[in-house]
């Protein structure tokens, strides 16, 4: 950039000589020849030092740009429920993709203007000064007058910016729901209300980005007017001062140096006024990035006192449990929650809806931390595991079973990557997923699409239990995970748990009794709280809420059996 700002500073003076030689009569072929070569040498290295500073300018913007999407990356990896809910899926699309492309244009920009806008504006200034002091005076009109509009352009820019950038979030959450729910838009025969919404959302961007760009509209005609009108100002007075014989005199060489100068000067204005203007959207997307980076991760494993952990046992303790989604809420989602459940026995969970049954399992591998109270896993505070080890002991089948792009092996391969096919077969036929698997062309290299749209439902609950299995936990949740599986399926799938895992603490948390009828303990939950342990038989004899639930699962009169 030095070479190539040093070359353009250097051009005018040269055309400058050359002109006064041949206004002079001075001139001769080889004058001429050797200004021209001189001429071609600096425009040469110019064109040398213009292709490296582009080169590095856009290898170190994009580097940078690779660093921070991997460190917003890395931290959104990090993130708990709790902070992955503050952000909408679409606006962290938006963050990781857009706003660092902004940032990594306007890095590129200012690594190249840095040196280059700066540079040659003061060597311009400088040897405009030094060509003709007085002349230099128009200057002291026409840049504060640009100053001040450079001023208005950014301010009233940055916000708009702020707000298309918003927008955006707005429409890339719009599409991503839409794209994810395709199944759910078509069977309720939606497209028209989806196409209404994306197109108010496609709108409001439309407009926030008119109003964003009617700002810098103005800036290219603006900046022409003052150029032409400096340009004009210029020639007219150097003009008078030729024809008038001012001393010192001043030749037409000396003119076209000087306009070219003040032509360098507002161009390198025009160019910080992109830098600036520029700057404002670069500013907007900074600070979106910069709120994923700045969030606050509520729960990590740095003050672990036992990093060297592990979950040998699977024995699990709630001591005084309680727990709130939004911190100033009254409300309670558990409460005062104290529960004991030993290495190695199977534990049902049933209730109704919203009554904290994924919550309370969630607590165990740390997705939330409680509010009130501790959570014991053989014994162990969980916040006292790094959440390496506690994780790794804990296999959990979520309500929503998500596969991934890739081979039904790879999926399964996640609960152990190290899997020979023979361990992973076994977990495949514990989960009752065996047979279907084998029944596809290519078997177990069968390729699933994102979210594993081409299995069913049972299918799919059926992958993520094996895949679960294959990890071989210490203590395995199935949140509600068989509730696309016929009953016969899932009592063998039952009876896989008990070989397979008999040594492993399982939680069943189920919306039929039958899931959980045979389990050692079962645990009732409403409004968040436990309202009642014990086995089936006992359960259905004392508790008014376990046996409302079985009454209307097997469609019994109000009464009968009581």
């Amino acid at each position: 950039m030095i070479v190539e700002v040093i070359g353009e500073v250097l051009m005018p003076m040269f055309m400058g000589h050359l002109i006064n030689r041949a206004e002079s009569g001075t001139l001769t072929v080889q004058t001429s020849l050797g200004y021209s070569g001189l001429m071609i040498l600096t425009a040469l290295l110019m064109m040398a030092g213009g292709i490296g500073g582009a080169y590095y300018g856009a290898k170190a913007s994009i580097n940078y740009a690779a660093d921070v999407r991997e460190d917003m990356y890395k931290k959104i990896q990090r993130f708990s429920f709790a902070n992955i809910d503050k952000f909408s899926t679409g606006s962290l699309v938006t963050r990781l993709t857009n706003d660092v492309t902004k940032l990594r244009d306007f890095v590129n920009t200012l690594l190249r203007m840095c040196l280059r806008s700066p540079g040659i504006f003061i060597g311009a200034l400088f040897m405009a000064i030094r060509l003709r002091p007085s002349l230099s005076l128009v200057l002291l009109v026409t840049i504060p007058l640009l100053a001040i509009t450079i001023a208005f352009i950014v301010k009233t820019s940055f916000p708009r910016f702020s707000t298309m950038q918003e927008k955006i979030d707005s429409l890339n959450s719009t599409i991503q729901e839409n794209v994810t729910n395709a199944r759910v838009v078509k069977s309720f025969v939606r497209e028209d209300f989806e196409n209404d919404k994306f197109i108010s959302a496609n709108k409001d961007l439309k407009n926030a980005g008119l109003s964003a760009y009617k700002v810098m509209i103005l800036m290219g005609p603006f900046m022409s007017l003052f150029m032409n009108i400096t340009t004009a100002l210029v020639i007219w007075v150097g003009s008078k001062i030729i024809l008038g014989g001012a001393e010192p005199p001043m030749q037409v060489g000396d003119l076209s140096q000087f306009v070219s100068y003040i032509n360098q000067i507002l161009m390198s204005l025009m160019m910080l006024t992109m830098m600036f203007v520029m700057s404002s959207r670069a500013i907007a997307s900074a600070k979106r990035i910069a709120e994923v980076l700045d969030e606050d991760v509520d729960i990590t494993d740095d003050d672990a006192s036992m990093p060297d952990a592990v979950v040998k046992n699977g024995d699990i303790e709630f001591r005084n449990v309680s727990f709130r989604y939004y911190k100033n809420s009254e409300d309670s989602v558990l409460k005062n929650i104290n529960l004991s459940i030993k290495a190695g026995s199977t534990v049902g969970i049933i209730g109704s809806t919203g009554c904290g049954k994924t919550t309370l399992v969630s607590m165990i591998p740390r997705l939330y931390d409680a509010d009130e109270g501790e959570i014991l896993v053989d014994g162990i505070n969980v916040k006292d595991y790094k959440l390496k080890n506690l994780r790794e002991g804990v296999g959990m089948v979520l309500q929503k079973n998500i596969l991934f792009s890739g081979s039904i092996e790879d999926n399964l391969k996640w609960g152990n990557e190290f899997a020979t096919v023979e361990e992973v077969e076994s977990a495949a036929r514990s989960a009752q997923a065996d047979s279907f698997i084998k029944s596809f062309s290519e078997g177990y290299k069968t390729i699933l699409e994102q979210g594993g749209v081409n299995v069913s439902g049972g299918q799919k609950q059926r992958l993520c239990i094996a895949r679960a299995l294959l990890k071989e936990p210490k203590i395995l949740i199935l949140d509600d995970s068989t509730s696309a599986v016929d009953t016969a399926t899932e009592a063998k799938i039952r009876e896989a748990f008990r070989t397979s895992l008999k040594n492993s603490t399982k939680i069943i948390i189920a919306q039929r009794i039958s899931s959980v009828k045979d389990a050692d303990v079962i645990i009732v939950m409403n409004d968040g709280k436990i309202t009642g342990i014990g086995n089936h038989e006992s359960l259905l004899a004392n508790n008014t809420e376990y046996n409302e639930i079985y009454y209307s699962q097997n469609e019994k009169e109000d009464g009968e059996g009581r």
